[in-house]
């Protein structure tokens, strides 16, 4: 077994160096950290985490609007805030445990069994709030055709409210083998899609209809002239170096999972420019820019008053590693969601926002550690 804590041999000064390139080939590698275990199969790029959830056993009234717990970082209080305006419906208290896992703010996953006995309900009241633990063995795996519909339902709102071919996008994902992956839950017979992330040559997909689309719509959505120029010699004379990063999860995935997830993908760019048949394929992996479209949620409040001074947050992030892409990008935007409000009180003070990011490549090694950093800490 080789193994090594907080990271994987890459180091061509470790003795383990002539082993290295089989490593890679293979996929075959093994993470550590105090919140999470990741294993690998024999030679297969594919490796498993055990993660326990808490959820709600017994819904009361009272949790109904239950107020997010203090939280020491800006991660914590933001998943704190989301957490609390997304309670599972009411289950029946004599029913196998199920975890619902929604796709974003708007969707919600098939309903997943546990693998796990459930923990017997206390009694005493039915106004008890109980909580029992789901134990999920997550895998990351190569993407393939049978995963369009589960990457599709995550796409749902990529780009708002806008009809385009969706399908078409959801097909270049799934036909780049070599970087890119979708998490699932181990021997999961619904082969449900809890997240996936890629990254995709703007150059190499310039001419389907999907990606001429994506360009359309955030030059339309882009107000500020200066940036908008710098947009379009993202999709002009600089695409074969940009590379779209599409990364999409349930919003209850288990954060742990993210910094492995990342490592993987800039591991597999890396390998791509080394191991793809063609000169022209492995120049489609030199990336020097990484283009990135989310979504947050901004306060509605005078941007000339300090937030923080009524303990709510500038901008929530639904997903904790755009902080970090934020914080690194050379150039952002926001512009407004028209198909997506806010229905939680929580929420009440936030508009929902697309967020455009162009990170540079050099930034990534940065962008790891501190997402490490994160993630451990909260």
């Amino acid at each position: 077994m080789i193994s090594r804590e907080f990271g994987y041999f890459t180091n061509n000064k470790s003795p383990l160096s002539p082993v290295l390139p089989l490593l890679r080939r293979h996929r075959n590698r093994r993470r550590r950290s105090a919140a999470c275990v990741l294993a690998p199969g024999l030679f297969s790029r594919r490796f498993s985490v055990a993660c326990t959830i808490t959820m709600p056993r017994k819904p009361t009234r009272r949790a109904h609007l239950q107020k997010a717990q203090p939280a020491f970082s800006r991660l914590a209080r933001s998943m704190a805030l989301l957490t609390s305006a997304r309670k599972a419906k009411p289950q029946n208290n004599n029913s196998t445990v199920h975890r619902k896992v929604p796709t974003n703010s708007t969707d919600e996953h098939d309903t997943k069994k546990s693998k796990s006995k459930r923990k017997e309900p206390h009694s005493s009241s039915e106004d008890e709030d109980f909580e029992g633990v789901v134990q999920a063995d997550f895998a990351f795996f190569d993407p393939k055709p049978d995963d369009f519909h589960g990457v599709k339902v995550l796409l749902q709102t990529y780009l708002d409210n806008k009809e385009w071919d969706l399908s078409s996008f959801v097909d270049l994902i799934l036909q780049q083998t070599t970087v890119g992956t979708v998490i699932k839950i181990e021997d999961d017979e619904d082969n449900g899609i809890y997240g996936f992330v890629s990254a995709l040559n703007l150059h190499r997909y310039k001419d389907c209809k999907c990606m001429m689309e994506v360009k359309e719509f955030l030059l339309k959505m882009c107000q500020d002239s200066d940036k908008k120029d710098k947009l379009k010699s993202y999709f002009g004379e600089r695409a074969a170096h940009v590379g779209l990063l599409v990364s999409q999860y349930v919003v209850n995935l288990p954060p742990q999972l993210l910094p492995p997830l990342y490592d993987g993908l800039f591991d597999e760019i890396t390998w791509a420019t080394e191991d793809e048949p063609t000169e022209e394929l492995r120049k489609s992996f030199r990336f020097k820019y990484y283009l990135l479209v989310s979504k947050v949620y901004k306060h509605k409040g005078d941007p000339k008053k300090k937030v923080g001074s009524s303990n709510e947050e500038d901008v929530i992030y639904l997903k904790p590693e755009d902080e970090i892409f934020h914080n690194l990008s050379a150039w952002s935007f926001c512009f407004p969601l028209r198909g997506q409000q806010v229905t939680t009180n929580e929420l009440k003070n936030y508009q929902p926002m697309g967020l455009v990011m162009a990170v540079e490549a050099t930034r990534v090694s940065s962008f790891k550690q501190q997402l490490h950093s994160l993630i451990d800490e909260s």
